[in-house]
């Protein structure tokens, strides 16, 4: 390693890195719901975890980018990193990664201002994130040939099989529950058949002292 490529290998190695720690955060988010924990870990755990390590993908997803367009190998315009397609460098591939930094760019706006958005349009934002990986990962093995070879193979290939996993677990725990209708109405029967505890009947006046 020289000094005119250590931006090159630490776009590369922040872009591996962001690629598992993304993994980690699509694994977790489509694997729990609101009732379902992950083993050994309380709801509140989980729910930190998924926040820490969002941030930490993040923080090196945009180490990745600034050092790609720092990296003076190639010739990556700044405004390629926001806007896909416009890198006449890997066009196609490096304009994937923009899309991908775009969806998680409005991850992130939306999560902090929640509070004034109402939660159907938060939702529908949010649900966009599970296109994040995907593109990221289609990305990440075509922007460049190091993910097609040798250990990093078989560190995308172990992402993959995670996110599969995930998503084939979700599934079926999906398909195990009863519809949410279904679900309401048993809810409902066994409130109706729990015993009530009966009130105290008021004590007559006279017999106070």
């Amino acid at each position: 390693m020289t000094n005119s490529t250590v931006l090159w290998y630490a776009s590369r190695a922040t872009g591996v890195v962001a690629l598992v720690l993304l993994t980690a955060v699509f694994a977790i988010g489509i694997a729990v719901n609101r009732q379902s924990r992950l083993p050994g870990l309380p709801r509140f755990a989980v729910t930190d975890l998924h926040r820490n390590l969002s941030l930490l993908s993040v923080a090196f997803i945009g180490v990745h980018v600034v050092t790609a367009v720092l990296d003076t190998y190639v010739n990556i315009p700044a405004l390629a990193i926001v806007v896909p397609f416009t890198s006449g460098y890997e066009r196609f591939w490096l304009g994937l990664g923009a899309v991908a930094f775009d969806l998680i760019l409005a991850m992130i706006v939306t999560s902090l201002v929640r509070g004034r958005l109402n939660r159907t349009a938060w939702r529908a934002v949010h649900l966009t994130a599970y296109l994040c990986w995907p593109v990221a990962f289609v990305h990440g093995l075509y922007a460049s040939d190091d993910l097609r070879q040798g250990l990093l193979l078989d560190v995308a290939a172990g992402c993959a099989l995670i996110v599969a996993g995930a998503a084939t677990w979700r599934l079926v725990s999906a398909a195990r529950q009863p519809p949410r209708a279904g679900r309401v109405a048993a809810e409902l029967a066994a409130a109706e058949r729990r015993p009530r505890t009966a009130e105290p009947e008021p004590i007559p006046r006279g017999a106070r002292r």
